[in-house]
């Protein structure tokens, strides 16, 4: 069966658009005939990422955006009104795990530290990334999703938003905060036909995992409790993105998509 173009005419805000999975998110939304807001701090793989789609034939722009800035969010809610007029699907995907920016190879199996061992300054950061800007992104475009009668939230959290691990404690209470932050939208908004619904991926491909992947060491444990038995690459978080951000998945919300390959099947 073809389905045709999935997104026909649905202006799609990304955010954390410049690379990884928010970058295949890009790709495949603008495919699939959506209008993109491309958003990262990477300005220049971010600008990349929108040429790279204008040039296949698709409609997208790039946006400087600091998730944790509320007046940043209200300057490219604004731009996007005028532009488009609408805002119908947020895709809420930037975010950090913790590691040191520096860190080429992890050395241990997680890449953040014990509670113990995790500063308040490091904790803070996390924080206001993965959540903060989960929240700010979530709060601009509610008035304008309801306006236009409805609309859809995707946040990416992740498997460690649902379990917990050896390590990197302040980016699972991240992530989970995510997950419930996002159910939480999705009750208080079905009422606005605005739906909410959190992505939890596995362990994928992307820079953000490069140097944990780069140890075979961590790379063979993390294979092993895959039951699939390979690594996820971006467009398999972005298909999933892709459902959600149809009308597909009309009556799909405050649910939790987990993309892991199995892993936490046992």
């Amino acid at each position: 069966m073809n389905i045709g173009k999935r997104l026909e005419g649905k202006v799609a805000l990304i955010t954390g658009g410049a690379s990884g999975i928010g970058a295949e998110t890009a790709r495949i939304f603008a495919a699939h005939g959506g209008k993109l807001i491309v958003a990262d701090v990477q300005d220049e793989l971010g600008k990349n990422v929108v040429l790279e789609i204008m040039e296949a034939g698709g409609q997208a722009i790039y946006k400087h955006l600091d998730v944790t800035s509320e007046d940043a969010w209200a300057q490219l809610i604004d731009e996007t009104l005028e532009l488009h007029g609408n805002v119908d699907v947020l895709a809420n995907i930037a975010g950090i795990s913790g590691r040191d920016p520096a860190m080429k190879v992890q050395k241990t199996i997680t890449p953040g530290p014990l509670i113990e061992d995790t500063s308040l300054e490091a904790w803070n950061k996390i924080m206001n990334i993965n959540v903060t800007g989960v929240y700010l992104g979530t709060k601009s475009v509610l008035p304008v999703m309801r306006d236009s009668g409805g609309g859809s939230i995707i946040n990416i959290s992740s498997i460690c938003g649902l379990v917990g691990s050896f390590g990197n404690a302040a980016y699972h209470a991240s992530k989970g905060a995510v997950r419930i932050f996002t159910k939480a939208t999705a009750v208080q908004h079905a009422k606005d036909n605005i739906r909410s619904n959190s992505i939890h991926p596995g362990f994928v491909d992307t820079p953000m995992t490069a140097p944990g992947h780069s140890n075979n060491e961590v790379a063979k444990v993390r294979i092993e409790a895959t039951p699939l038995g390979r690594f996820g690459v971006p467009g398999d978080i972005a298909m999933g993105c892709l459902y959600l951000a149809s009308d597909e998945s009309s009556w799909v919300t405050g649910t939790e998509l987990v993309i892991d390959g199995g892993l936490t099947a046992h």
